[in-house]
């Protein structure tokens, strides 16, 4: 592959609904430029970017898949993205190092809610966006249905650049609204031809409409066009590339990825339309806030991280984009996040798993490289004299969970190195140890991102293991006061043990844990035994009498006691205080404790009812609702973590997909009683199968 300069290489991002066609329209464009030589099929498992086992299995994306193409003096490097919003962490990422995002369409589907998410990510950037509406040549297919559908949730800017000629079995071309002329497709050839009568008046109509935003990007054309006068083709091309690139204009283009019409005139497109690599980047000043800086071959190099992949030939593979200067193969760069100096060995681009060398990456491209030790995704690469980190990259935080088990104990430690490797490659992929209940827990974007996690660990590392629901880490504590006495008394030849204390059982504030109060006057229990009291008190409420959970919120006055000269220990009062323990639990009205979660759901306004609806089914209280401009509803609430568990899924079905959530401890609260039967019942009959 020859070298590029900045300005011409393209750095586009494929991004849709699950099922739109990106991966096979990826794979048409592949084709045509000469990249492939054979197009493959995501049923047969054949394509370029969708190589993985697991992605040849269920027939979807699960990574972020670079493709870079040549076309007409260009280099086109695309990111074919997943729609299936499991591993949305691979979307965010590759939006973050693009200057376009290529929106997929289904002109059977229309606008589905994979397609409204993606786009409001680009919102999120005030990312240039051009629409490719597919599958034209399938049953049922509907341009303009699918147009209007568009514009309605995109708004008015979206303006086809083409017509098709056709649709369904006859879809047979397309109508190029700029050049107002007709393509016409027979096989995979091509030629021009004028426009069909009947289409004439509706390409008029789309083309005054670029007309109008071309003028609207310079005052000289706006004058121009307000005095009537017609703009030269080449003034409305100009002005469609401007306004594509300051995202005033959405232009929908259209075709059939698996019969190649259309697919030569999008790549034309892209090569004029979509943004080249800009001349500023955001970084990250001494406070940490987000500035823009300099970019371009005459900067310092800097290059972010931003997709880290485990290769099983060349092991971990760090994908980069260079926002300014370059990096050439066999040197070196310095991890500014980490001060860490990395040793740069031979930089690839990569075409789905294949691997093409190349000497150097300049400012603007996209390359990969092997085997750097301390750099991870969202880390800066720079020269050592760099003052400014790249601004990184806000991934959402994953919320559904499972408790992971190995199927064999022997397996424990390959589980942990796995899930090690895992947490460098996967931004949206977290571990936790929870001490309480003694469980890992995964947490993911959803159980289908988890899914794999858990095949990718039978395969790479040969464990098998059981997603299983997660504990609750439950507590007890008292309501009422008890004042009891422990005694251990025993002689069995020798030196016996004697212990004996009087304490004060009564709660405390949630949250406060435990108090110790010594309250023994005239040496009833010995100074240096005292301390032993407090210990065994301690040890004690790890367990506690209603059902072994851990016990917590409670004051321990100790008020009297007697000891024996001889037979007394620590040990003694140890046990002494743990009876009292026992005794005064039981007493002093005990009651199960569960944790509540501040929770945060994030829904479109026509969703509100059902949310609303479903809380108190959960225990939940609703504290308060704020509308947003979006035309999104933000509902708050608390409820307990046992009713969260499946939330995901389950919020995704309430919301056909468009709601999100999050959630964050809060405190514990009393369990229902009729609920906290059911809890102690099932924790004994646990206990006893153990």
């Amino acid at each position: 592959m020859k070298n590029y300069g900045t300005d011409t290489l393209r750095n586009i991002s494929i991004i849709g609904h699950g099922g739109s066609g990106k991966t096979t329209l990826t794979e048409s464009m592949l084709f045509y430029s000469g990249a492939i030589q054979r197009i493959g099929r995501v049923e047969e498992g054949t394509t370029t970017t969708d190589y993985d086992s697991d992605e040849i299995k269920k027939q979807i994306t699960i990574n972020a898949a670079m493709a870079p193409v040549e076309w007409k003096d260009c280099r086109l490097n695309f990111i074919d993205t997943p729609g299936y919003f499991d591993f949305v962490g691979e979307v965010i990422g590759s939006l973050r190092v693009v200057e376009t995002g290529l929106v997929t369409l289904c002109a059977v589907s229309g606008v589905e809610v994979g397609t409204e998410k993606v786009w409001d990510l680009a919102n999120k950037k005030t990312l240039p966006r051009i629409i490719f509406m597919n599958k034209l040549d399938r049953e049922n297919a509907n341009f303009a249905k699918t147009l209007a559908e568009a514009k309605d949730h995109f708004g008015p800017n979206v303006i086809p650049v083409q017509l098709p000629i056709g649709s369904e079995e006859d879809f047979q071309g397309i109508i190029d609204i700029l050049q107002m002329k007709a393509i016409v497709y027979s096989g995979d050839k091509f030629h021009a031809a004028d426009i069909p009568d009947n289409l004439k008046s509706e390409a008029e109509k789309y083309r005054e409409q670029l007309v109008e935003i071309a003028a609207e990007t310079d005052d000289e054309l706006t004058l121009k066009y307000l005095e009537g006068e017609e703009l030269t083709n080449a003034e409305i091309s100009k002005g469609v590339q401007q306004a594509v690139g300051a995202a005033k204009l959405f232009p929908l283009l259209c075709g059939s990825a698996v019969k190649g019409i259309g697919i030569p005139q999008l790549l034309d497109f892209l090569v004029f339309a979509a943004p080249v690599p800009a001349d500023k980047a955001l970084a990250l000043d001494a406070e940490g806030k987000t500035i823009e800086i300099p970019a371009g071959a005459k900067e310092p190099f800097r290059a972010l991280v931003f997709k880290t992949m485990a290769d099983p030939f060349v092991g971990k593979v760090s994908f980069f984009r260079v926002y300014s200067g370059e990096l050439a193969s066999d040197t070196q760069a310095v991890n500014l996040n980490k001060a860490k100096t990395e040793r740069v060995g031979q930089l690839f681009l990569f075409r789905g798993k294949s691997q093409i060398p190349i000497t150097k990456a300049i400012a603007g491209d996209i390359a990969a490289v092997a085997k750097l030790q301390d750099t991870n995704t969202g880390d800066t690469l720079g020269d050592k004299d760099n003052k400014y980190l790249m601004k990184g990259i806000d991934y959402p935080v994953p919320m559904a969970s499972f408790a992971v088990e190995p199927r064999s104990k022997n397996d424990e430690e390959k589980v942990g190195a796995g899930l090690a490797k895992f947490l460098e490659e996967d931004p949206t992929f977290k571990v936790e140890r929870n001490i309480e209940t003694k469980q890992t827990l995964l947490y993911g974007m959803g159980d289908t991102h988890l899914e794999i996690i858990v095949s990718r660990l039978a395969k790479k590392f040969g464990v098998d293991v059981d997603l299983t629901k997660p504990r609750i880490a439950y507590k007890e504590t008292i309501k009422g006061s008890a004042e009891v006495e422990g005694k251990h008394k025993k002689q069995s030849g020798g030196r016996g043990q004697y212990g004996h204390v009087k304490i004060n059982f009564e709660p405390l504030p949630r949250g406060e844990q435990f108090e110790f109060v010594d309250k023994i006057f005239g040496g009833s229990v010995p100074r240096n035994y005292i301390p032993a009291v407090e210990k065994g008190l301690i040890e004690a409420m790890e367990e506690g009498v209603l059902a072994g959970f851990p016990a917590v919120d409670i004051r321990a006055i100790l008020l009297d006691g007697s000891y024996h000269n001889v037979d007394s220990s620590e040990m003694a009062f140890k046990i002494a205080a743990s009876l009292a323990y026992k005794k005064g639990m039981q007493e002093a009205k005990p009651i199960l404790l569960e944790p509540i979660y501040n929770v945060e759901v994030r829904v479109p306004d026509n969703f509100m009812g059902d949310i609303m609806g479903d809380m108190p089914s959960r225990r939940g209280r609703v504290a308060g609702m704020d509308p947003q401009e979006d035309g999104t509803q933000i509902i708050r609430a608390q409820v307990p973590l046992a009713e969260m568990y499946g939330y995901s899924v389950d919020l995704r079905s309430m919301t056909q997909g468009r709601g999100e959530f999050s959630m964050e401890y809060s405190h514990y609260e009393e369990v229902p009683a009729n609920i906290a039967e059911k809890i102690i019942a099932e924790q004994k009959k646990e206990a006893s199968e153990e």
